[in-house]
């Protein structure tokens, strides 16, 4: 049983899956607007967010930003009657881990809650992996190898947030929003002028190389093992 929350504005849809979920032996909690969901995530721990793209008081997307922002990386499927491509982009780049359409079959529903669980949760790691490459997140420092990095603090977050999706091309507007907090991607060489940074520490001495440029993507960090 996972303890789940839901955030819908419609009743008639928040009770449809309210008992189809509850019927499946889950404990869910009902938010019916932006501004309270945004306060059942602070007040709860929840194994799984199920929230509508459009809501009153507060966008299902922008809740999803703070909370990401914020550091909740509790798995959250959007829900949304705007369905075609960009709006799914926008609500995977919000920080959704999936996207479902309206109208949709709650068995469909269900079973995309359930892939969610199954995933591996990376919020409470503190010291991540990748190869030769660890990051410890509460000191504050990185090695390669037997090597220190010597990182600052944009770096070393720049840095956490490829670790934590290694082998996934990961854009630029990812980054601006994920790293930076921006809502938009300014018209700057600001990303690649940090990769480079970063990369310069990361490889040197003719070591493997890490962090790969996608051409009109973005980037991808690959472990060296």
């Amino acid at each position: 049983m996972a303890k789940l929350l839901l955030i819908e504005d419609d009743a008639a849809t928040a009770e449809e899956i309210l008992a189809d979920l509850r019927g499946r032996g889950h404990e869910v909690a009902w938010a019916a607007t932006g501004p309270e969901g945004a306060d059942a995530t602070r007040s709860g721990t929840w194994n799984a967010i199920v929230l509508d793209r459009m809501l009153p008081g507060l966008d299902g997307l922008t809740l999803l930003r703070d909370l990401r922002a914020a550091g909740d990386r509790t798995p959250a499927l959007v829900l949304s009657a705007l369905g075609d491509v960009d709006e799914r982009i926008r609500g995977l780049r919000a920080g959704g881990d999936d996207y479902l359409g309206k109208p949709f079959v709650l068995g469909e529903l269900a079973a995309r809650i359930e892939a969610l669980l199954r995933r591996p949760t990376d919020s409470r790691e503190t010291v991540l992996r990748v190869g030769t490459l660890e990051l410890d997140l509460i000191a504050g420092t990185g090695r390669r190898g037997v090597r220190d990095l010597d990182l600052l603090p944009r770096e070393l977050k720049l840095l956490e947030y490829l670790m934590r999706r290694p082998g996934q091309v990961v854009t630029r507007a990812m980054m601006f929003e994920e790293v930076w907090n921006y809502r938009f991607a300014p018209k700057s060489n600001l990303i690649d002028v940090h990769v480079g940074r970063l990369r310069k520490k990361l490889e040197v001495d003719g070591e493997p190389i890490l962090i790969h440029n996608v051409r009109g993507e973005g980037f991808t960090l690959t472990p060296d093992v």
